[in-house]
């Protein structure tokens, strides 16, 4: 559905040149970042922030042309600046993020702040698909790994099995695991806390008590779902030998991840709920 008045040529153009722009970078990320255990995360962002948009389409059309063009133009001015360097430099940082000012600049050149708020929660959870700069990533995730493989082994060791440890290095009986980025890294809980916004999202509390208790409680909520993963890739490991904890399993425990985060985190609301109570807010019409 097109907004009223709307130049379907003009619309049309529009999204020939996002096409012409963010096209390569999909598939360059594709390639790259995308393709690793850490980041593998991105296209799911993607898809759904596309939907989330798609849903508010209608409720975006109906609302009255009411364009703020210097504000839209200085977006999509730095949302081109950004794009331009992120490219050239290889900076995908600053290439990818420049889809959020992008699409924030369109929303108000062609509609308006009101149609800017309705898209905010879906450009805001872009965010989560932006690569984190490696420095960053580095510096948080050794001591994420570490607490991890600590829980993880006491936990292990008190439920009478062998396992020793040292750094992030776990040995239990024969064998030896490594516990990598992709299982306790900054990159998976950043992962989990988008699950638990888009949670947040869908269940519409009005409480913002409650929202904010959630979002705060999605941090050890994923802490603990890391350290049911690495015991799980542990035991496997301990009772089907080296090649199978390296296997088919260890690319499963990335899905017993986010089933155990999300358990964990309908658990948290659950609890929450009886003491901040939240009234689903009215979804808008789609």
């Amino acid at each position: 559905m097109l907004p009223a008045g709307a130049d379907p040529l003009a619309l049309g153009a529009v999204l020939l040149g996002l096409a012409v722009l963010y096209v390569p970078t999909f598939v360059d990320l594709a390639h790259s970042t995308w393709a690793t255990d850490e980041q593998g995360h991105g296209p799911i962002i993607l898809a759904v922030s596309l939907w989330l948009l798609y849903q508010r389409r209608h409720a975006i059309a109906e609302l009255p042309a009411r364009p703020a063009p210097v504000a839209g133009s200085a977006l999509f001015a730095l949302a081109l600046l950004l794009y331009v360097f992120g490219r050239a430099q290889d900076v995908r940082m600053a290439e990818v993020g420049s889809q959020i000012p992008m699409f924030a600049g369109l929303l108000l050149l062609f509609r308006g702040w009101a149609a800017l708020r309705l898209a905010a929660f879906p450009l805001f959870f872009l965010l989560f698909m932006v690569p984190l700069p490696g420095a960053l990533v580095a510096a948080v995730t050794t001591p994420l790994k570490s607490a991890v493989s600590y829980v993880a082994s006491n936990l292990l060791y008190a439920a009478g099995y062998p396992v020793g440890r040292s750094g992030v290095i776990l040995t239990v009986g024969p064998y030896q695991l490594l516990v990598a980025d992709a299982c306790a890294g900054l990159n998976s809980m950043f992962t989990l806390e988008a699950l638990g916004l888009l949670y947040m999202n869908l269940m519409g509390y009005t409480s913002v008590l409650r929202n904010v208790l959630l979002a705060i409680l999605v941090i050890p909520v994923a802490f603990a779902a890391n350290v049911v993963r690495v015991i799980v890739l542990v035991l496997v490991t301990y009772y089907f030998g080296d090649e199978a904890g390296q296997g088919f399993v260890h690319e499963f425990a990335g899905m017993v991840l986010f089933l155990v985060g999300l358990a964990l985190m309908l658990t948290v609301d659950r609890i929450l709920g009886f003491f901040v109570p939240g009234v689903p807010a009215p979804k808008a019409a789609t």
